[in-house]
């Protein structure tokens, strides 16, 4: 029998990348309004194919990281009023994630400089979220949420915002949380530059990096890439990404750099700082090693 499929999803809800991805000087513009009316659609599917799915929807804003909607935590403000032509399961997700992202929105207001969002925030959230559904023995109370159902868990990560460098650390814990849970990490770049970093989470974690290069058909993307669940995409062609940037960020300036230097101390004598992403790269070599304090390093 098919397990139940449990998708966390996060949205980069940076106001000024979509701002900017609306313009009309795109070859495909793509406003908020339209992504989140493709975008529900594609939740709705997710609900729809099998009665015992869960959904859980996070916003990466600037400075922070929200809980959209979730389905097994409803609130009494989520129910909207009954309507006898909708289906309500799809009308909950649809008013719950447009009216709170507007608030959010309207929250934040007119800032002299943007914050980065808070990605890493979101991502450890649904970490946690899906820690705490997968052990039943640890669930709080007042969770909905039938022991009985062995969830299939997924992330999906919607970015619209370069890669932030100093984030790189914290990023990589995340993944190697996610690799322990044994959870994917599907990726669909909205807008903007390929991120270093999300290439490399869905790589580690056998989930799939898509770069939108047409946005107009961006339900198309999230329907044939991302709506199967990972135990039936054993048998389907999911697509992939060719080529992955494994570079990462030095530990001394943030930057991504192509070359880095290491200390052979730390990495061949002290595994733990390698699974924890602690080891620390550098981007020109240094007389003294910054963590063990030993003169050691080589390229």
């Amino acid at each position: 029998m098919e397990k139940a499929s449990h998708l966390s999803v996060i949205i980069d809800l940076s106001p000024t990348q979509w701002h900017l991805s609306a313009q009309t000087s795109n070859q495909y513009p793509l406003s908020i309004e339209t992504f989140l009316s493709q975008l529900l659609a594609f939740l709705n599917a997710h609900i729809a194919s099998k009665h015992e799915n869960s959904l859980v929807i996070f916003g990466a804003l600037p400075g922070k990281s929200v809980l959209l909607y979730s389905s097994t935590e409803l609130l009494s403000d989520d129910v909207p009023s009954l309507d006898a032509n909708s289906y309500l399961p799809f009308k909950l997700v649809d008013s719950a994630v447009v009216q709170r992202i507007m608030n959010e929105f309207d929250a934040i207001g007119e800032l002299e400089e943007e914050p980065p969002c808070a990605l890493v925030g979101a991502v450890t959230k649904a970490l946690c979220y899906i820690n705490r559904i997968t052990h039943p023995s640890s669930t709080t109370a007042g969770v909905a949420e039938d022991p009985s159902i062995v969830h299939d868990p997924r992330i999906l990560i919607l970015s619209v915002s370069p890669d932030l460098s100093s984030s790189y650390i914290p990023i990589m814990n995340a993944i190697f949380s996610a690799q322990k849970l044994a959870l994917t990490i599907d990726v669909c770049k909205v807008y903007g530059p390929d991120t270093v970093f999300l290439q490399q989470a869905a790589h580690l974690t056998n989930g799939s990096y898509i770069y939108l290069e047409r946005r107009d058909a961006l339900l198309q993307y999230l329907i044939m890439s991302f709506l199967s669940p990972t135990s039936i995409r054993k048998i389907l062609a999911v697509p992939k990404q060719d080529k992955i940037d494994f570079r990462a960020a030095c530990f001394c300036h943030k930057n991504i750099v192509d070359i880095g230097f290491v200390c052979s101390v730390c990495l061949s004598s002290t595994h733990y700082l390698l699974l924890s992403c602690d080891l620390a790269v550098f981007c020109q070599p240094l007389p003294v090693c910054s963590t063990c304090r030993l003169a050691t390093l080589v390229p």
